[in-house]
């Protein structure tokens, strides 16, 4: 069983209670770490912090743009006088706009790089600075997806911005390995989460189109991509580092 007791957790994007996020931190929960909860929506990530606590775990919530890297300094001190240190980062936080290359602005493009890859560099930065203080060892799961693996229409700048997460992630751990920082990734299919829930409304057939696509037949729940985040951030994944985890229900076997 996945043993987190004496571990502290910093989660980012976790506003919603449908969200990979929030499902990790639960799951971390769950196996005893303490949790340091960040999105930049502050009453939504105080909500799910307060949900949390209400379960019996030691949760805290605080604002934050995961694209500041002041903001990142700011964030990794207060996690750090809250709960004592960091041992387990995620990032998770990151935006998707789906639309075809020709109707893409520059600054969409921008943005879409600049929340899920930019912050995801600031956010080992600051990671590996505290971890390398404390001396012990961590764990950073950075949250790609398929689409930084397969090429899927309408996702270029999405695609780019995962693609780079799976790079970035297995330089990081080469960097980090002889301290025993493990840097790993995640990559989600289709999950059904929030966004799915908006996906739906706006297209029913396409959804049915992409369900039937998926080998086991259905999309995955926030739970599969959290419970791969707990394993690891368990010691339980202690030999395992620059690994990439496909969570796709089959997907990108076909």
């Amino acid at each position: 069983m996945i043993d987190l007791r004496g571990k502290n957790a910093l989660v980012t994007g976790v506003a919603s209670p449908k969200g990979l996020g929030f499902s990790a931190a639960r799951k971390m929960g769950e196996q005893g770490a303490k949790l340091f909860l960040t999105d930049i929506d502050g009453a939504r990530v105080a909500d799910r912090a307060a949900e949390l606590t209400t379960l019996g775990y030691e949760a805290y919530a605080l604002p934050h743009d995961v694209t500041d890297e002041a903001a990142w300094a700011s964030v990794m001190k207060e996690a750090v006088q809250k709960l004592g240190g960091v041992d387990i980062l995620v990032n998770n936080a990151g935006i998707a706009v789906l639309k075809m290359m020709s109707d893409m602005t520059k600054s969409s493009w921008d943005h879409q790089l600049n929340v899920n890859l930019n912050s995801v560099y600031l956010g080992c930065k600051a990671g590996l600075e505290q971890m390398r203080k404390q001396g012990s060892g961590g764990s950073i799961i950075n949250l790609s997806s398929i689409a930084g693996l397969v090429g899927v229409p309408g996702c270029a700048a999405y695609a780019a911005s995962k693609g780079g997460v799976r790079l970035m992630t297995k330089a990081i751990a080469m960097e980090a390995a002889r301290e025993q920082i493990r840097v790993n990734s995640v990559h989600p299919g289709s999950i059904w989460t929030e966004m799915q829930d908006v996906a739906i409304a706006d297209n029913k057939e396409q959804f049915d189109i992409i369900e039937n696509a998926i080998p086991m037949g259905r999309l995955g729940d926030p739970d599969d991509i959290g419970a791969m985040i707990a394993f690891l951030a368990s010691d339980d994944a202690k030999y395992i580092t620059g690994a990439e985890f496909v969570v796709d229900g089959g997907m990108t076997a076909q």
